[in-house]
This record gives structure tokens, C-alpha cells and sequence, in this order.
């Protein structure tokens, strides 16, 4: 099996309604889709990607480096799910560093974004994408521990990142900050989850508006997906707990990670030169007015 085999790709489907194959709580995700046309709307341009080796941060990946992007990815500590899309962004055309390290640790984010500049020079895009989540039915299970861990992951990196990249940043650059559908409607399973979601909305209203950024022109959104299906939901959730998981929208399905990647390149883009400070949801028809 080559390396483009084993990143799972949806070929195009009448519809994207629940089918066999999607009620399967144990499939792949699906990363990429065959039906995507590029059009260069990110040629030459300077990406990081946290979170970039799996589910919609490889997604995302895949996409800018289908755009012309030089994409940079961070992950945690999946060597194979690396490995297989750093293939698939090299077999793409795509210049291409990857980062293995916790994105919660300050003097990471700095090494990384200073490699990415000595190599790139500069920097477009930051994708603020890597997360955590641990389900907990009762806020008593949730240790001081588990809430250090979420937020430093969730919360404290998109600081880490934002600062070390900043002087690196192109005028017109774009920050993305992924956030979620838990931070409008909340989960009473993922409550520390959930409240770094909502840090997460506020940081990117507040960071879109602050001088040093609207200075240099630069953009900053974020996207909240809805139930998306990636690794972190089989490895996360109980099994118990999947049986109707993402089914209440007006869709009636869970979404896959190849259904958010085109709203990252929209935001990457000059497509969206005239939105900052803004949540796009991508969620399967549930409305949240936020």
C-alpha cells in the first residue's frame, strides 16, 4: 500500500447523508476529498498547522499545500499519522517541516516558529488547531491535573504561538484559531473542554481588534466545527456514548474532517480579506447565534 492509499479519500457521493459506512462508529476519518479543485489561492505562502498530523488539522494541511502553500505542521506524538501526511504533502508538491513536541510548552512554540522563519523567512498563516479533551460525566473526575493539561493545550499555545510569531508575520497575515460548537452550546461531559472553547472565541475577538495586529493588517478568525469525526473521538468518548454521537443537526450525521478544511483555506485566504474577529460554523445545521 503506497503512502496516498492509506490517507482515506471520499469519492464523490450523490450526498453526504447518514449512510452504511457513516453509521460505522469505527471507520476512518476521512481526510481528503477527490472532488476539490484548487485554484493557487495560497501559492507561495508560509503555513504552520498545530495539531496538523491527523483528523482536520491534516485536512487543512492537505488543502493549503493543494493551494501552493508551504506548509509547517506541529503534532504531538503520532510518528506514523505524521509521517503518512508529510507524504501526502511532498507526493502534493508541497515544501514541507514537521514539529514533534507539546504545544503547551512556550520554548517549543518559540523553536518552532524560529525554524520556520530561518528556513521560510517569514510567516502568512498560523493555524491555531492542536486540542485536547477528556469525557468526564461528573465534574468531581475532573482533576487539577486534567484542567492544567486541557488548557495549556487549548488555550495557553495559541498565546505561544501568536507571540513567537508575530514579528515573523507578513503584513495581511492570517491567524485561525479552531474552536468548537462546545463553546456556544456547551457539554456536560467536556465542561473543561468546553470552557476552553469559549477562551478560545474570546481570544480571537480580542486578539482581531488589539493595534499590534490591525497594524500589520492581519486577520483573525476562527472556526467552530460541530461534530466532526476524527481520532480524537473514538479514543475520547465511551462507546456507550457514540451510538447517536452527531446525529442531532440538521443534517443527522457527524461531519468529516475533509467538510472543514475548505473554511480554513477561505480564512487563509484574500478570498476573506474583508472578515476579522469572526466564527464560522461548520456544524451540520445547528444553529447557535453566536
Amino acid at each position: 500500500m503506497t503512502e496516498q492509499d492509506k490517507i482515506k479519500t471520499q469519492e464523490p457521493k450523490k450526498d453526504y447523508y447518514m449512510d452504511d459506512e457513516s453509521k460505522n462508529m469505527n471507520r476512518e476519518p476521512v481526510v481528503e476529498s477527490s472532488t476539490y479543485k484548487p485554484a493557487g489561492k495560497l501559492e507561495g505562502r508560509i503555513a504552520i498547522v498545530t495539531g496538523g498530523d491527523s483528523g482536520i488539522g491534516a485536512a487543512t494541511a492537505i488543502l493549503f499545500a493543494k493551494e501552493g502553500a508551504k506548509v509547517a505542521f506541529v503534532y504531538h506524538s503520532s510518528d506514523e499519522d505524521a509521517s503518512r501526511t508529510e507524504s501526502r504533502l511532498k507526493e502534493i508538491g508541497a515544501e514541507v517541516l514537521k514539529f514533534k513536541g507539546d504545544v503547551g510548552d512556550e520554548s517549543f512554540a518559540k523553536e518552532v516558529v524560529s525554524e520556520v522563519a530561518d528556513n521560510w523567512d517569514h510567516i502568512d498563516i498560523l493555524v491555531n488547531h492542536a486540542g485536547e479533551q477528556m469525557f468526564q460525566s461528573s465534574i468531581k473526575d475532573i482533576s487539577a491535573e486534567q484542567i492544567d493539561r486541557t488548557y495549556r493545550t487549548n488555550v495557553f499555545s495559541m498565546f505561544y504561538f501568536v507571540k513567537a510569531a508575530l514579528p515573523h508575520f507578513s503584513e495581511g497575515a492570517s491567524i485561525i484559531n479552531t474552536s468548537s460548537i462546545t463553546a456556544y452550546k456547551g457539554n456536560p461531559n467536556l465542561m473543561d473542554y468546553s470552557g476552553t472553547n469559549g477562551a478560545r472565541v474570546s481570544f480571537t475577538r480580542s486578539l482581531a481588534q488589539n493595534k499590534e495586529i490591525v497594524d500589520k493588517k492581519i486577520r483573525v478568525n476562527s472556526v467552530a466545527p460541530g461534530p466532526i469525526w476524527t481520532p480524537l473521538i473514538p479514543s475520547t468518548f465511551p462507546e456507550d456514548e457514540l451510538a447517536g454521537w452527531g446525529k442531532d443537526g440538521a443534517l443527522g450525521r457527524p461531519g468529516e474532517a475533509f467538510e472543514l478544511a475548505p473554511a480554513y483555506v477561505y480564512l487563509a485566504s484574500d478570498d476573506s480579506s474583508y472578515v476579522s474577529g469572526q466564527t464560522i460554523h461548520v456544524n451540520g445545521g445547528v444553529i447557535v447565534n453566536g
